[in-house]
């Protein structure tokens, strides 16, 4: 992994669960698999906070766990997963997809097992008519049943999935017992579960929930502290403990490499470049190619970053290199109908950017300037890793100016809250509208306009960071295909 992954790992970590998971996630994705004791001595940290932390991380997946490099009997080591830190950032968009698809209850669904990590059905299907219910008109609630039915849509989908037993997260690799022929010693590392490991992977258990969404009040507040102990008794008398739940992302990435490629052949139908025939039997078949389809998607974002940055000239040159390959300087001059100067000036800059490169091609063995030919090329995949950690670096900067703009804004923030949740129990008790009024204005005129500005910003900077996400996604995927290909 790069600086600029482990940057945007930290930053993620510390924004979802703060400066000390932060500090132990960067730590072990530096350093590689720690055991606990060295874990603690290195970060400065005290052992039970380390474990805590190590909990938050193992709970939401983005940490493994396994036998010591010293074999059996050796303490257990712990490994973070930069992938997985990183999926933290295309959260909105895997609720947004859920609610496109599912609804309001789909979205609340995919929200809560996000936010939990892992869940039980039945947990999640009461926190999800709790809070339809909440936001319904008085004297109406949510059915569980109808929760239940969209929970069974994500699973058939695939959308959801259950964890795998924990023997196989690497519950072996805790026992401290001596390996023998007849126990083989447990795994030093251990992958990230598939669903080809657990056959049972998208099957419903048989969980009897029958009842309503509870309305909560706000006097109920004290009662939501002691709600651990009662939801733990629910689940157990639900007929699902154990049986945890946890958000597919492949499946997801899935839908959204789908969905590219069709808006993509959309709009080229003239080219329909993704779509070949394989065989001639019967008339054929025809198959969708998507490491081409995913190439070209790439090749556009490529395109379209340079033309952004370079302007329309440099973007037709850099355009005429991925289709010609190879070419001099003179032929790309003649091919682009570009002015000598203007087009050596371009191929210079985008040169020194590190999105074309210059391959020299000797005629004799001394390298003479007069006998080699000089030809410039564009390498996709290399471009494509670059423009990756280009991206990951704006993100990067654009959560560190959305921290600094609310720590900035700390105080007027927190006056806000407390006025917003003033009015909201006023409300509640039927305050008469002066009293509302009265609160209201406790906010200055241009504090106001200082908080609406800076919403204004938080937001645009929020829907940049989703807009990036959209070209890490395909430059990932890019990358990815051409791997497994």
């Amino acid at each position: 992994m790069t600086a600029q992954e482990v940057r945007l790992c930290g930053l993620l970590l510390q924004e979802h669960f703060g400066e000390v998971v932060e500090r132990i996630g960067t730590h072990l994705l530096r350093g590689g698999a720690q055991n606990l004791r060295t874990i603690a001595n290195e970060t400065n940290t005290p052992l039970d906070l380390v474990k805590k932390s190590l909990c938050v991380l193992v709970q939401h997946g983005a940490c493994d766990f396994g036998s010591g490099r010293r074999g059996p009997g050796s303490p257990v080591e712990y490994r973070a997963s930069c992938e997985r830190v990183l999926r933290v950032l295309r959260y909105p968009r895997y609720i947004y997809t859920a609610k496109t698809l599912y609804g309001d209850t789909g979205e609340l669904i995919v929200e809560e097992v996000l936010q939990r990590g892992h869940m039980t059905m039945s947990n999640t299907v009461k926190t999800v008519a709790d809070r339809l219910t909440h936001n319904m008109e008085e004297g109406r609630s949510m059915e569980y049943s109808e929760v239940v039915s969209a929970f069974s849509k994500l699973v058939e989908t695939h959308f959801l999935q259950r964890c795998p037993p924990v023997a196989e997260m690497g519950t072996a690799a805790t026992s401290t017992t001596p390996a023998t022929p007849s126990t083989p010693a447990a795994p030093a590392s251990t992958a990230p579960p598939t669903a080809e490991s657990n056959p049972d992977c998208y099957k419903l258990p048989h969980v009897t929930l029958i009842g309503r969404g509870k309305r909560r009040r706000s006097s109920d507040d004290s009662e939501e502290q002691r709600g651990g102990k009662k939801a733990k008794m629910d689940s157990e008398s639900c007929g699902d403990e154990g049986i945890y739940w946890l958000v597919n992302f492949e499946r997801f990435h899935q839908h959204f490499r789908d969905q590219a490629i069709i808006s993509a052949v959309a709009s080229k139908l003239d080219q329909m470049e993704f779509v070949g025939k394989s065989g001639d039997s019967g008339g054929g078949m025809y198959v969708v190619n998507l490491q081409r389809a995913l190439a070209n998607l790439a090749r556009a974002t490529l395109e379209s970053v340079v033309q952004e940055r370079f302007g329309s000239r440099s973007a037709r040159i850099f355009r005429l290199l991925l289709r010609k390959r190879h070419l001099e300087q003179k032929q790309v001059e003649d091919f682009a109908m570009i002015p000598a100067k203007e087009a050596k000036d371009m191929l210079y800059t985008l040169l020194s950017e590190n999105l074309v490169q210059l391959q020299e091609i000797p005629k004799t063995p001394d390298h003479a300037p007069s006998r080699t030919f000089y030809l410039y090329t564009v390498n996709q995949l290399p471009t494509a890793r670059l423009l990756l950690q280009h991206c990951y670096k704006t993100v990067a900067n654009l959560i560190e100016r959305r921290l600094f703009e609310t720590k900035e804004n700390k105080r007027l923030l927190e006056k806000s809250q407390r006025i917003e949740a003033i009015l909201a129990s006023l409300q509640a008790s039927g305050a008469e509208p002066e009293q509302l009024t009265e609160v209201e204005e406790m906010i200055t005129a241009p504090e106001r306009q200082q908080l609406e500005a800076l919403r204004h910003h938080i937001n645009k900077l929020d829907s940049t960071e989703n807009q990036v996400d959209e070209t890490v996604f395909l430059l990932e995927s890019y990358i990815f295909s051409t791997k497994t290909k």
